[in-house]
């Protein structure tokens, strides 16, 4: 059974595509933005399952965004998408609310795994980083 509802949040056109193919076969609908306050917005209208949102994206207020996502939708899982593998930097992410982190260069292989993880109550960072 397919899940009701996905955000995607990432400022590069051709990564949502490649992402969004990955998440259709989970989810009825994958909606698409590119900047926080669509995401923000999209949040609030839909309440989504989940939000694969990439950690490079702007922010305002210098605020972590899955904790502005987490502050405002208690329920929402976070799954962060970066190109960053610094344990530093998994750390703050998961500490913000997050409840996976996949490396952008793995996402192929590690994005439905960590979906499935985390909508199922768990914690998902793509592998090798737990082990840094």
């Amino acid at each position: 059974m397919k899940q009701r509802c996905v955000l995607l949040a990432d400022a590069h056109a051709n990564m949502l595509e490649g992402i969004r193919g990955l998440l259709e076969s989970i989810f009825e609908a994958v909606v698409m933005v590119a900047d926080e306050n669509s995401l923000l917005e999209a949040a609030d209208k839909l309440k989504p399952n989940l939000a694969v949102v990439d950690l490079s994206m702007p922010v305002s207020e210098g605020s972590n965004v899955a904790r502005r996502l987490k502050k405002r939708h208690h329920d929402l899982r976070v799954i962060i998408l970066s190109v960053h593998d610094e344990p530093t930097v998994v750390n703050e992410a998961l500490a913000a609310g997050a409840s996976g982190f996949v490396l952008k260069r793995a996402a192929a292989t590690d994005l439905i795994p960590a979906v499935r993880e985390v909508l199922r109550g768990g914690i998902y960072t793509s592998p090798g980083l737990e082990s840094r």
